[in-house]
């Protein structure tokens, strides 16, 4: 749904490397070991979050939630749960009191900022229907998108302020324009988001509890998320407070979150990975939340905010792993890594974990405490979260989708499977559709979890959802297996999938992550390519150069013909480990960047239209 013609990864900045005392293992470290203590995971058993909202904001009400730098020149500003709660019952009340929005839907569009938190927690809490916006599409398709929500608010924050400005008069249904961190009051259709929390609170001091007196039915639709559109056109998914509270509910069976932990906000919150597992899950149980400045900002807001947990997407935690590698290369302290992580394996083998001291530099790089990379959102090359693991940092990966709010599986912390996509989590199955001879087939999913179903689209959530037995049943249109322990195993995308004139599925995931090894290939994606005359597709790559690493190994200023040439000849090295059916056949350099989402995945449908136009 959301065009990035113009993301690109950052140029992550770190120090170098000296990686002195590496080699130094002496006899105090291995006689005082560090091993980790056997921990009772459980799960809780919150029916909505207005429960969690109203439990943690008053038993950690002294404790910093939420993190953010409001002036770069300036330190991150730590903002209390006690403070937080004032906001959102204030912001609520003033909503409904004020504006008569009782009910009604409010979109919240803006970068991840603590007023987006505030607005988003106080739709949970009573006041109606809250609907995420993606920041960055362009101004019609924010129009078009407020116009299917049928929003009569629109919450959004400074920088958005000229987007809005431009769709305003064609918005006639919105009866207000909501600015986060304004004062103003009521002009008009405009009004400031403070200005609504302020005299919020006047009312609540005086004695009005209408916000906290609403009772919450864990049933009734109380959240719209429109999806990225990677595979076809956007559509909106409805979701309960049931749906978000057993994404807080069952995560602790797997992995120990607590109070002391930090989580480090990098992804955009419109999206549920990060509104439920890097907001909603840290809040229920009284951690922090820094939010990230931006991409360009990671490396230096890691080490003053110093989290302790990181949710990501493959892309960018496989170009921490570069360029940490790229520098380790530069110390030419490469070989004695390996070694040391053989070593530190074989100890922790025996119950000595002595990873933390040896590999001290690379953890200060990433803010010192660093615990928990989780990656989630598309497949990952397995060497990267061995890496992650081999240097002492748990590396989990989590499954599921927007419908799915988005958890159904995840790597429990204390038996990770790198490669695996998880076990369902305590509220989901998971089960293979008509397996193959290989096990392979569509993964179906029951959770409670599960969305209410597709906004004023019966007949797509018939076309996923279906009764088996008594349940209900989501097709998430992912192919994988699960093994014998019930860890799942995606292998591609049923709607991505080529099929071969002789009956043969090629699923261009499976490619791309080997293809994704050649060192002069930044990005690529594998598609079947219609040919004129021809029923059969041309297996086809379009890649886009890593112009720097080539520059390095093959010299400057190289013609396109020649990069060309480089790039096919490492391809036809991946073609010798792949069956013949599935070897690329055509090469394609890319000069522009991808579209993608917001949790960076290539959005193959907008990409083959293009062709198509």
């Amino acid at each position: 749904m959301r065009i990035l013609k113009d993301f690109k990864v950052p140029n992550f900045k770190f120090p170098k490397l000296k990686m002195e005392g590496i080699s130094e293992i002496d006899e105090e470290t291995v006689e005082q070991p560090v091993i980790k203590k056997k921990i009772k995971y459980e799960t809780k058993n919150y029916k909505t979050i207005k429960e969690v909202f109203d439990k943690v904001t008053v038993e950690f009400k002294d404790r910093p939630f939420i993190l953010e730098k409001f002036d770069h020149k300036e330190p991150f500003t730590e903002i209390s749960y006690g403070q937080f709660r004032k906001d959102v019952i204030g912001l609520g009340t003033g909503l409904m009191k004020l504006l008569n929005l009782k009910d009604k839907r409010i979109v919240i569009i803006g970068e991840n900022t603590y007023h987006w938190y505030v607005s988003y927690i106080a739709m949970l809490c009573g006041v109606g229907i809250a609907v995420p916006v993606d920041k960055e599409l362009p101004a019609n398709e924010i129009e078009n998108v407020v116009k299917r929500a049928k929003a009569s608010a629109i919450i959004y924050s400074t920088k958005k302020k000229e987007v809005i400005k431009k769709i305003k008069d064609n918005l006639t249904g919105v009866e207000y324009f909501i600015e986060m961190n304004e004062k103003s009051d009521i002009q008009g259709r405009d009004v400031g988001a403070s200005y609504l929390i302020e005299q919020g609170n006047r009312m609540v001091e005086s004695g009005d509890h209408t916000l906290m007196d609403i009772e919450i039915d864990p049933e009734e639709f109380k959240l719209l998320i429109f999806t990225s559109g990677t595979t076809s056109k956007a559509k909106g998914v409805m979701i309960n407070n049931k749906n978000l509270s057993q994404n807080v509910n069952v995560v602790g069976a797997y992995v120990y979150i607590g109070e002391q932990d930090r989580f480090f906000s990098v992804l955009p919150l419109h999206h549920t990975y990060e509104s439920s597992i890097g907001f909603l899950l840290p809040m229920s149980v009284g951690a922090s939340v820094a939010i990230c400045e931006g991409l360009k900002y990671i490396v230096p807001n890691l080490q003053e905010t110093k989290p302790s947990i990181m949710l990501t997407v493959p892309l960018l935690v496989e170009n921490l792993y570069k360029k940490i590698n790229a520098n380790i290369v530069k110390s030419k302290k490469d070989k004695l890594v390996k070694s040391m992580i053989h070593l530190t394996n074989a100890l922790k083998g025996v119950n000595i974990d002595v990873k933390r001291k040896v590999f001290k530099e690379i953890y200060e790089n990433l803010g010192g405490n660093l615990r928990i990379i989780v990656s989630a959102a598309a497949p990952i090359d397995p060497k990267v979260g061995k890496w992650v693991q081999d240097i002492g940092i748990s590396f989990l990966q989590g499954y599921g989708l927007t419908e799915t709010a988005p958890i159904a599986a995840l790597t429990p912390e204390f038996d990770p499977r790198v490669g695996s996509a998880g076990k369902a989590v305590t509220c989901a199955k998971l089960k293979i559709n008509h397996p193959n001879e290989a096990g392979e087939g569509e993964v179906f999913i029951k959770s409670d979890t599960l969305m209410l179903g597709y906004y004023e689209d019966e007949q797509a959530t018939k076309e996923v959802v279906h009764e088996i037995d008594g349940e209900r049943w989501f097709n998430s249109g992912d192919v994988g297996y699960l093994d014998e322990d019930g860890y799942l195993f995606i292998t591609g995308r049923s709607k991505n999938v080529i099929v071969t004139q002789n009956g043969k599925n090629i699923y261009p995931e499976e490619i791309e992550l080997l293809l994704g090894k050649i060192e002069e290939i930044k990005e690529c994606m594998v598609y079947g390519k219609e040919e004129q005359g021809s029923k059969e597709l041309l297996l086809s790559v379009k890649v886009i150069p890593d112009h720097e690493k080539i520059e390095e190994k093959h010299g400057k200023d190289l013609r396109e013909e020649e990069i060309h040439k480089i790039i096919w000849e490492e391809i036809k090295k991946v073609n010798k480990k792949l069956t013949s059916y599935k070897a690329i056949k055509n090469l394609e350099i890319k000069k522009d960047e991808f579209e993608k989402t917001t949790t960076m995945k290539i959005k193959r449908f907008a990409e083959l239209q293009k062709d198509k136009k």
